[in-house]
C-alpha cells in the first residue's frame, strides 16, 4: 500500500495576532457546536442517513482542532500545516459503503457554512484573512478527499479488472479460482497464503489454493462441515502451517446463500490492515457472480451430457428392443419410435418424428387411439394389455395380434409431460392359445370315450363275470379265470376312474367336491373293511379319536384313503401292519396312514406327488398308472387341506393328511355324553338331509 501523501501547507494570509487568536479560539470553544449543527444540517439534507453514517463524522473533530492550530501558527515563518481528512483505508471504506467522491464536496460545504453562521450568531466578525484561512483549509480537505478516492478507486479498479480479466479467460471454475487467488496475492503484499472452499451438500470443500502450504491441503482433500462457516468472517485456518500470524476469511454469499468462503493468511503481519481487508472482501464479491454462473453453466453441462447419454441409451434400447416403443409429447406428435412399432403404421421411423397421431395412421385408427391417449394424459392413469390386430394399410393380409401398454411419462416435479407406449408382438401366443383349445376340445372328447364308451364294456365284463360266478357247475381253473377277469376289470376301471380325475383337474378347474356333513371314522371304517376283503392275509388297524364330523365328500375322502392305503400295502412289508390315524386337531382332523418297510429315497420324494409318478420301482410301479398320490393331493387341496410324507429307515413311511372341518355343520351334543365317544359309538350314523332339517 502506497503510503499516505504528506498534508499541504496552508499559505499565508497575513493576519493580524488578535485575528488569528480570536479564529483558533472560537474554534476550540464552539467545537461541539460546530459538529452538531453539520449533523443537523446534514440530516436536514439526507433524512435517510443513520447515525453516524456521514463520511466525514470521524474526522471532523481532528479537523477543527489542527484548523484551529493552524490559525494560531499563522504568523509563523513556516506555513501551518493541515492533515487531510481521508486515509486510504477510511477511503476505501466509504467506497465500499457505496459513497460518491462528490459527498465529500457536500460535507465540507456544510461544514463551511455551519462555522460561517455560527460566526454571525456569537457576534463574531471574521475578517477578510480569517475568512481566507477558512476557505483555503476546506478547499484543500476537499481536494485532499477527492485524491484519495481518486487513489483507492484506481487501486480498486485495477484489482477488480483484473478478476473480471481472469473471470473472461476461465472457461471452468477450477481454473478460474487459482488466478483469483494470485490477483488477490500480487495486489495485497502481506498476503503469503490464500485459499477458496465451495459449498458441496453439507460441506466445504477445498477448490484452489495457492501459497504456502497449498499443494498438501489440496493433496489431502480438505474439507469442513458446512456449519463451521459463521458470518461476515470465519476464524477457520484452512491452510494450517507453521509460522502463520493473520488469517482473514471471508463467506462468499449469493443472497442469502451460502456458495463458498474465501481465506487469506499471513507470515508477515499479525493482523490485516483494513485496506487489504476491504480490498480482499471486493475482489471475492466481484469474483462471487462469476462463480454461481460458471457452477451453474457446468452443472448445465453435466445434465447436457447426461441427457446426452440417456439418448443414446434410449436410441440403443429402441433400436435394439424386440418390442415396440414409442414417445408422443402433449400433443401426441411423435418424439421417438422403433422399428417394430413404425413398421406396425406401416411407415419408415423418420416419417414418424414430429407428426401427430392422425398424421400417421388411418383416420379410423386414429378415431379409435386418440380419446385414448389423451384420456390418459388427462388422469395420469396408465392403460394396460390392450389387445388389437393390425393388417395392411388397405386393410388385407394376415392379421396380426398385439398387446399395448401406455403410460403417462412424468417430469421430477409429476407434470405429466408425454405418453409412453410399450407394444409386444403377441401373434404366436394366440397360435398357441388356439392350438390348446384345440388340444382341450380333443382332451374332453376324449374324456368322454373314456367316461362313457370304455366304462359301458367294464360295467358289462364285471357283470357278466359276476353272474359266471356265481354259475355252481364252474370247475376250480373256470373260477380262477373267472376271477382274474373281475379283479383286472376292477383294476381297469380304476385307472379309468383315475385318469378322468386327472384330467379333469389339470383343466384348471380342480376336481369337484361335494360336501356333506359326515364323519370320517365310519369312511375310515367302511374303507377299511372292503380293503381287507380284497387283502385277507394283511393286517389293518383303526386308531380313531376325537372328533371326526365335518363337511367332506365322502366318496373323495373314501377314494383318498383307498390310495394310501393301497400304496401302504403295496410297498410296505407284508408282516407288518397297516395302521390307520384319524385324529381331532381342533379346527380340522388329521388323517395319518403308516407302514413299516424301506424308506422312500429322497429322489423319488420330491416328485412324489406328481402325475404319472411312483412311489417304487419294478413290479409294484406296474400296478397302476402313477396317479393315485397326485389324486390324494388334489383332494385335499379341494377341501382346503394338504397332504406332506414322512419316511425314515426304522420308523418307516407316514403320509398325513390336514382336513379343514369346512362350512360349519350342526351341533350335536348328545345329553350327557361326550360327542367323541358319542361319534365312535357302535350305531353311530352320518346324519341325514332330513335329521339336518333340510
Amino acid at each position: 500500500m502506497r503510503d499516505q501523501d504528506p498534508p499541504q501547507p496552508l499559505q499565508s494570509s497575513g493576519l493580524e495576532s488578535g485575528e488569528q487568536y480570536r479564529l483558533a479560539d472560537f474554534l476550540r470553544r464552539h467545537r461541539e457546536d460546530i459538529l452538531s449543527d453539520w449533523e443537523d444540517a446534514l440530516r436536514a439534507r439526507h433524512p435517510e442517513l443513520q447515525p453516524g453514517g456521514a463520511l466525514l463524522r470521524d474526522q471532523l473533530p481532528e479537523f477543527l482542532d489542527r484548523l484551529a492550530d493552524a490559525a494560531e501558527q499563522a504568523h509563523g515563518e513556516q506555513p501551518p500545516q493541515v492533515p487531510h481528512t481521508l486515509n486510504d483505508e477510511q477511503a476505501l471504506r466509504r467506497l465500499e459503503l457505496g459513497y460518491e467522491p462528490g459527498e465529500a464536496t457536500v460535507e465540507y460545504g456544510l461544514l463551511r457554512h455551519c462555522i460561517l453562521r455560527l460566526m454571525e450568531q456569537e457576534g463574531h466578525r471574521p475578517g477578510f484573512t480569517e475568512l481566507v484561512l477558512l476557505d483555503e483549509a476546506i478547499d484543500q480537505g476537499i481536494i485532499g478527499a477527492i485524491t484519495r478516492y481518486a487513489h483507492v478507486c484506481e487501486r480498486m479498479l485495477e484489482a477488480l479488472e483484473r478478476v473480471s480479466r481472469a473471470a473472461l479467460e476461465s472457461k471452468e471454475v477450477d481454473t478460474f479460482l487459482p488466478r483469483l487467488l494470485r490477483v488477490l496475492m500480487e495486489a495485497a503484499m502481506a498476503v503469503d497464503a490464500a485459499s477458496i472452499l465451495l459449498r458441496e451438500g453439507d460441506r466445504l470443500r477445498l477448490r484452489a489454493a495457492v501459497g504456502i502450504g497449498a499443494r498438501q491441503a489440496l493433496a489431502d482433500d480438505f474439507s469442513i462441515p458446512l456449519d463451521a462457516a459463521s458470518h461476515p468472517e470465519l476464524s477457520h485456518d484452512f491452510i494450517r502451517e507453521p509460522g502463520i500470524r493473520a488469517a482473514y476469511s471471508v463467506p462468499l454469499l449469493q443472497g442469502e446463500t451460502l456458495v463458498g468462503v474465501a481465506q487469506m493468511s499471513s507470515r508477515t503481519v499479525f493482523d490485516f490492515s483494513e485496506s487489504d481487508k476491504l480490498l480482499f472482501r471486493a475482489m471475492v464479491t466481484r469474483a462471487t457472480g462469476f462463480i454461481v454462473q460458471a457452477e451453474l453453466a457446468e452443472r448445465e453441462r453435466l445434465a447436457r451430457a447426461e441427457a446426452q447419454r440417456s439418448l443414446a441409451q434410449l436410441d440403443t434400447l429402441l433400436e435394439a428392443s424386440p418390442v415396440g416403443i414409442g414417445l408422443l409429447d402433449r400433443e401426441l406428435r411423435y418424439l421417438r419410435i422403433n422399428d417394430t412399432l413404425a413398421a406396425i403404421n406401416h411407415r419408415p421411423v423418420d416419417f414418424h418424428k414430429g407428426r401427430t397421431l392422425r398424421e400417421v395412421v388411418p383416420d379410423w385408427v386414429a378415431d379409435t387411439y386418440e380419446p385414448l391417449f389423451r384420456r390418459i394424459l388427462e388422469t395420469g392413469q396408465p392403460v394396460s394389455n390392450h389387445e388389437f390386430i393390425s393388417r395392411n394399410r388397405n386393410g388385407t393380409g394376415p392379421a396380426r395380434y398385439w398387446l399395448g401398454n401406455y403410460y403417462p411419462v412424468r417430469a421430477e416435479s409429476g407434470e405429466v409431460l408425454g405418453l409412453g407406449c410399450v407394444v409386444v408382438d403377441i401373434t404366436k401366443q394366440k397360435e398357441v392359445e388356439a392350438e390348446l383349445r384345440r388340444s382341450g376340445e380333443l382332451r374332453e372328447h376324449l374324456i368322454g370315450v373314456l367316461g362313457h364308451d370304455l366304462r359301458n364294456p367294464l360295467n358289462a365284463i364285471s357283470a357278466s363275470a359276476h353272474l359266471l360266478r356265481r354259475t355252481e357247475e364252474l370247475s376250480d381253473g373256470a373260477v380262477r379265470a373267472v376271477d382274474r377277469i373281475r379283479n383286472s376289470a376292477a383294476r381297469m376301471t380304476r385307472m379309468l376312474s383315475d385318469i378322468l380325475d386327472f384330467a379333469r383337474s389339470s383343466m384348471g378347474g380342480g376336481l369337484p367336491v361335494h360336501r356333506e356333513w359326515v364323519n370320517l371314522h365310519d369312511i375310515s371304517r367302511s374303507t377299511m373293511e372292503e380293503l381287507q376283503v380284497a387283502y385277507p392275509g394283511r393286517r389293518l388297524e383303526l386308531d380313531a379319536r376325537g372328533d371326526g364330523w365335518g363337511w367332506w365328500d365322502p366318496d373323495r375322502l373314501a377314494q383318498v384313503l383307498g390310495n394310501l392305503m393301497s400304496n401302504a400295502l403295496h410297498h410296505g412289508r407284508p408282516d407288518t401292519p397297516v395302521r390307520v390315524e384319524v385324529h381331532d386337531a381342533g379346527s380340522e382332523v388329521r388323517l395319518c396312514v403308516h407302514n413299516e418297510g424301506e424308506p422312500i429315497p429322497p429322489k423319488l420324494r420330491a416328485t412324489l406327488f406328481q402325475p404319472f409318478r411312483h412311489g417304487t420301482t419294478g413290479k409294484a410301479a406296474t400296478r397302476s398308472v402313477g396317479l393315485g398320490l397326485y389324486i390324494v393331493r388334489q383332494v385335499a387341496r379341494a377341501h382346503g387341506g394338504e397332504v406332506e410324507v414322512h419316511s425314515t429307515k426304522g420308523k418307516g413311511t407316514t403320509f398325513t393328511v390336514r382336513l379343514p372341518r369346512g362350512a360349519p355343520g350342526p351341533t350335536r351334543v348328545p345329553d350327557g355324553e361326550n360327542e367323541a365317544e358319542q361319534a365312535d359309538a357302535p350305531g353311530s350314523k352320518v346324519p341325514t338331509r332330513q335329521d339336518r332339517g333340510e
